[in-house]
């Protein structure tokens, strides 16, 4: 299946070896084992203990060896390789370009090797591939990442974000980031209800021009009701409405503690109440997930087959921050043929 993914950290998708000798190759002797098996399994284990703040702490590893400019672009270059051999024909994937600067780079030289790497990856593949900069809500340099990512329009970044811890550090903290993104003609989406609540989705929409909420899963707070008559309040109707896409990432969420399991998920009374949902894998190798994994747990959970895949497909490439002609471009020539493809091949198979 095509797939299309909005939500992907480039520091939560490296692959375990890779880790393993990046950290020979510059020096990085923290890792817990240097055993790729069990460097995996040990990223998974700190992931699934049901809190963000926790499965933050997993990050220090990657991001330790993402410190020199090789290093950074063989991770893009890979982030985009894994990508295209699952399917995936559009991506968006975003990184904090200032955890990368202890070694001296700047965030320009960041960016730049980003960017190279995904470039580099996609080659020769049908991934078209881009860079959201990330900014971490716990500092404060987020007007500095806003203006790299407004400098680097141009070259392949798509937008501006702000992430990390979410309890006690809300989006109007960064205020002078987002307006001055908004002032610029360029694209917003903020990580809002992962792990606080409606009153962080409302300060990322209303206050802060969020045009997507990353994750946005706790938007469940404002609907009451029994199954097949829900009530949706003041916040969540609004969201449904002007059709505000939602980065949901199941696997990710079930991690975090959002919810016990996939099929506990409110993705799919979001998908019958008819938000803009989308699916994404958030953290890759923390979560040991790809979009082929999320696709089958939602199948399995959901018993969604080839036409509610196409339909969060579409709605994801709609929500895309690239150009509105390319969006078209991916649907029509890449979304929708490969899915009447797979239609026409499961009503052959049923003869």
């Amino acid at each position: 299946m095509p797939k299309a993914l909005l939500h992907d950290h480039l520091d939560g998708g490296l692959r375990p070896a890779t880790v393993v000798e990046l950290a020979s190759e510059f020096g990085y002797h923290d890792l817990p084992t240097t055993d790729v098996g069990e460097l995996a399994a040990w990223f998974n284990r700190g992931a699934k203990r049901n809190d963000l703040v926790l499965y933050l702490e997993t990050f220090a590893h990657t991001v330790g060896v993402m410190q020199h400019r090789d290093a950074i672009e063989r991770v893009a270059y890979e982030c985009a390789q894994d990508l295209a051999a699952d399917g995936v024909v559009y991506a968006e994937v975003r990184m904090a370009p200032e955890l990368c600067t202890e070694a001296g780079l700047t965030l320009d030289e960041v960016m730049q090797a980003i960017l190279d790497g995904f470039e580099r990856g996609s080659a020769g593949t049908d991934l078209t591939i881009y860079a959201i900069a990330t900014a971490m809500r716990t500092a404060a340099r987020s007007l500095e990442i806003a203006e790299l990512a407004v400098r680097f329009r141009d070259a392949g970044v798509v937008g501006f974000d702000i992430a990390g811890a979410e309890a006690g550090y809300p989006p109007t903290r960064h205020l002078d980031a987002f307006q001055y993104v908004m002032r610029e003609n360029f694209h917003t989406t903020i990580h809002a209800g992962e792990a606080f609540g409606l009153p962080s989705i409302w300060e990322a929409v209303q206050w802060c021009g969020a045009e997507r909420l990353g994750h946005g899963v706790r938007i469940v707070d404002d609907i009451t009701g029994e199954p097949g008559a829900e009530q949706l309040g003041r916040l969540a109707a609004y969201i449904r409405d002007t059709r505000i896409p939602l980065e949901l990432c199941p696997t990710s969420n079930v991690n975090t503690g959002v919810c016990a399991s996939i099929a506990e998920h409110p993705i799919g009374m979001l998908r019958r109440l008819r938000f803009r949902v989308t699916v994404n894998t958030d953290n890759r190798l923390m979560s040991d997930t790809s979009m082929s994994n999320e696709f089958a747990q939602l199948a399995d959970a959901f018993g969604w087959g080839i036409d509610d895949f196409e339909w969060i497909t579409i709605n994801t490439v709609k929500s895309a921050f690239a150009p509105f002609p390319e969006r078209l471009r991916i649907i029509n020539a890449l979304v929708k043929p490969r899915y009447a493809l797979l239609s026409a091949e499961k009503s052959l198979g049923a003869l």
